[in-house]
C-alpha cells in the first residue's frame, strides 16, 4: 500500500497573477486518480497544529505569523498576503510532512502532495516558505527516537538554505542539497553536502551529479530515513530554474533516488517541492512523475 498525504487547505485563492502556483495541489490530487489506478494507495491528512512549529521555530516569529502581525519586511520576504487560509494551509502542510515521514517508516515509502519549504529559517521565512517542514520533521523523529539518523536529500533547483541553518547543530539530521549555483538564494549557507551545478545542465550530467551525491550521502551518513525533496523546477520549461533537464530526465531522477534508497531498505518520505510555470497543468504533469516512479517501486 502506498500512503499519500493531502489536505484540502493546500490550494486556496491568491490574488490574480500571483507567482506561486497554489492551485497545483488540488489539480495534482485529481490527476493521480488515473496515475495510481492500478496501485493500492490510501490518503491521509494531518490537521493544522499551531504548537508544532513553535517547538522548532522562534516563538515570536511563529506568533507573529499566526496573529498576522509580522513586520511588513518579513511578510514581503515570504511572498504571500497574510490570511486565515494561508495559516491553515501552512500548519496542515508542515504537519503533513511529519505524517508522511512517519508513514514511510511504517510502509517503506510515502508521498506528500505538498512540502519542501526549505527556505524557512529559525526566525524568518522566505521564498514562499514560512516554516521548514523538512527540518522540523527530521528533528522531531530523531528527538522522539523514531529514527536514529535522518537525511534530507534536496533536489529542488534552489539551495535549501533554511534547512542548512536549522540543522547545522544537529549531527543526526543531515542536509544535502543538489542545486543551481547561480540561483536563489543569493547567500547559500553550508549544508552538510552542497552540490552546486552550472546553468544549462542537461539530463546526463545532472543525473550523474544526483547519483554521486546520493551514493556518497547514503554510504557516509547511513541514514535510516530519507526525506526527499523532489522539486521539478530543474525542468527545462521552468521559469525560475535555468537548467535544461527534460521530463524523461526528471522521471529518471525520481526513479533513481527512490530505487537506490529502497534497495538499501531505507524508507523514503518524498515531498513535491517547487515548480514554477505559468502553465499550471504543465507543472502538475511534472509533479505527477514522482508518483509514477513511486507506483513502479512501491514495496
Amino acid at each position: 500500500m502506498l500512503p499519500l498525504v493531502y489536505h484540502p487547505s493546500y490550494s486556496f485563492p491568491l490574488p490574480a497573477n500571483h507567482r506561486f502556483p497554489v492551485g497545483k495541489y488540488l489539480r495534482l490530487k485529481e490527476g493521480l486518480a488515473e496515475d495510481l489506478a492500478a496501485v493500492a494507495h490510501r490518503y491521509f491528512s494531518a490537521e493544522p497544529d499551531p504548537l508544532y512549529p513553535a517547538h522548532w521555530h522562534c516563538p515570536d516569529y511563529v506568533q507573529g505569523f499566526l496573529s498576522q502581525s509580522l513586520p511588513a519586511t518579513m511578510a514581503r520576504r515570504i511572498g504571500f498576503p497574510m490570511s486565515d487560509q494561508l495559516i491553515e494551509r501552512t500548519l496542515a502542510a508542515n504537519k503533513g510532512t511529519l505524517l508522511c515521514a512517519e508513514l514511510a517508516l511504517d510502509h517503506g515509502l510515502a508521498l506528500h502532495l505538498s512540502g519542501g519549504y526549505h527556505h524557512a529559517h529559525y526566525a524568518q521565512g522566505g521564498g514562499f516558505c514560512i516554516f521548514n517542514d523538512l527540518a522540523m520533521a527530521a528533528q522531531t523523529l530523531v528527538d522522539q527516537g523514531k529514527a536514529r539518523r535522518v537525511l534530507v536529500f534536496d533536489c529542488d533547483v534552489h539551495q535549501g538554505d533554511g534547512t542548512a541553518t536549522m540543522l547545522a547543530q544537529h549531527p543526526d539530521c543531515i542536509s544535502v542539497s543538489v542545486h543551481a549555483q547561480r540561483n536563489y538564494p543569493a547567500r547559500k549557507p553550508d549544508s552538510d553536502l552542497d552540490v552546486a551545478l552550472p546553468e544549462g545542465l542537461t539530463d546526463q550530467p545532472y543525473l550523474d551529479a544526483v547519483t554521486d551525491a546520493l551514493d556518497l550521502a547514503l554510504r557516509y551518513y547511513q541514514p535510516d530515513l530519507v526525506l526527499y525533496d523532489a522539486g521539478v523546477d530543474i525542468h527545462a520549461d521552468d521559469e525560475l530554474g535555468h537548467f535544461k533537464v527534460s521530463s524523461q530526465g526528471l522521471l529518471h531522477r525520481d526513479r533513481l533516488v527512490l530505487s537506490r534508497c529502497l534497495a538499501k531498505d531505507i524508507p523514503v518520505a518524498a515531498v513535491i517541492g517547487g515548480g514554477y510555470q505559468r502553465d499550471l497543468q504543465g507543472v502538475v504533469n511534472l509533479h505527477r512523475l514522482l508518483f509514477k516512479a513511486a507506483a513502479e517501486l512501491a514495496p
